[in-house]
């Protein structure tokens, strides 16, 4: 098989599992017991979160580790108080955020969604305008993502949050799928909350954290214990917290060959994709994480391409693994200004670390069979005749 969708999830690295059996096996102990058994666990967690928070520019104090990025995102929320909360979300955010926000508007609080361009970028000067109608400015939380997970558009966070600050609002970015792909730094940016997530990186699933800066007031979601600093409570996913601190650590010593080796294979692909009628590549003129290329082929659904590509072998997706098989078009695209049609027609290709240029040509070989069915034309186009 091969696998185009990293952007959904990563395999496990093998030094990230191999990091892990010793925490699935024989040391077991309880992370909050006293005993030797329980001080090594609470020491593997704390080595954990100290990778955590290298990958992103944190301190270790900051890291809570969830059960992945969007228990994250849900707890970040809860980071004004929600009975006086006003939110301001990008309209183009995952559906962790859009929802969390959602279902906080239905108990009381207050939801604005923040327009995008056709690129899918926030307009920093129509946000100073909304902060600045807000009588309480303190009780306001924007929350933008880093890096789109269907186009893979990079917001500029740092412009956006000097604007809530500005307004004395906090600020929250969704990193899921910006660590490890692009360089962080929460301590110098004017940030107070960040999500992380480990299967995006190579790590294991069920397991994310929120870095979160002293100074802000976090209420739990959870109740029942004192663990993370009594903002998380609940026993610890010890192995999958160890595996998390591994892959952190990977992604940071590793991530600038991982942008290369990823760019090479997008500039191939969509240099395909140009001699190709018909198809479109979405926020193609925004800077866009290296590994991600979503793009739409005019007169096709998305979900007929995709099980023909799976047919081929091929793994793919129309946009976000959260919402697969809905029939819905991408709310991503919608939000940019796509009409219905070419929001269904939406293709992600999300590239890895083992993914290589003969796969890159197998996927606009097959591409190119599949749409040239309907148009003989397109085969000319491709490949020159």
């Amino acid at each position: 098989m091969i696998y185009f969708d990293h952007n959904a999830t990563t395999p496990i690295a093998p030094e990230v599992l191999e990091a892990m059996q010793p925490w699935l096996s024989h040391h077991y102990g309880n992370p909050s017991s006293v005993h030797r058994a329980g001080r090594l666990a609470r020491q593997a967690i704390d080595a954990a979160r100290e990778q955590v928070a290298a990958l992103v520019g944190g301190q270790p104090a900051d890291v809570i580790f969830t059960s992945g990025g969007t228990e994250a995102d849900n707890l970040a929320l809860n980071a004004v108080p929600v009975d006086r909360a006003h939110y301001l979300v990008g309209s183009t955010e995952h559906a962790a955020v859009l929802e969390a926000a959602q279902a906080r508007a239905r108990a009381g609080a207050t939801l604005q969604l923040l327009p995008v361009d056709n690129n899918g970028l926030i307009d920093e000067g129509a946000l100073d305008a909304t902060l600045a109608g807000i009588d309480d400015a303190a009780n306001a939380l924007v929350s933008v993502m880093w890096a789109n997970n269907e186009t893979g558009v990079i917001q500029d966070v740092e412009a956006v949050g000097r604007v809530a600050r500005k307004h004395g609002a906090r600020m929250h970015t969704d990193a899921v799928q910006a660590a490890g792909k692009l360089s962080v730094d929460f301590a110098a940016m004017p940030l107070d909350l960040l999500s992380v997530s480990a299967h995006k990186l190579y790590g294991p699933k069920g397991v994310g954290a929120l870095l979160c800066k002293r100074d802000v007031e976090l209420s739990p979601l959870l109740f029942g214990g004192g663990h993370e600093n009594k903002r998380r409570a609940g026993t610890e996913n010890l192995a999958g917290i160890v595996g998390f601190g591994k892959a952190a650590e990977l992604a940071q010593r590793d991530l600038h060959a991982r942008q290369q080796h990823a760019l090479a294979l997008r500039e191939s692909l969509e240099l395909g994709l140009a001699n190709m009628p018909n198809v479109q590549i979405f926020g193609q003129a925004a800077a866009r994480v290296a590994n991600t290329c979503q793009f739409g082929v005019r007169g096709f659904h998305s979900e007929a391409l995709l099980m023909e590509l799976d047919r081929r072998g091929i793994a793919v997706t129309s946009g976000s693994a959260c919402h697969a098989g809905t029939g819905e078009p991408t709310h991503v695209l919608l939000a940019m200004g796509y009409d219905s049609d070419t929001a269904h027609s939406a293709i992600r290709v999300s590239f890895g670390v083992q993914n290589t240029a003969a796969e890159v040509e197998t996927f606009l070989q097959a591409l190119n069979e599949i749409a040239g069915a309907r148009a003989p034309a397109f085969a000319a186009g491709l490949f020159g005749g």
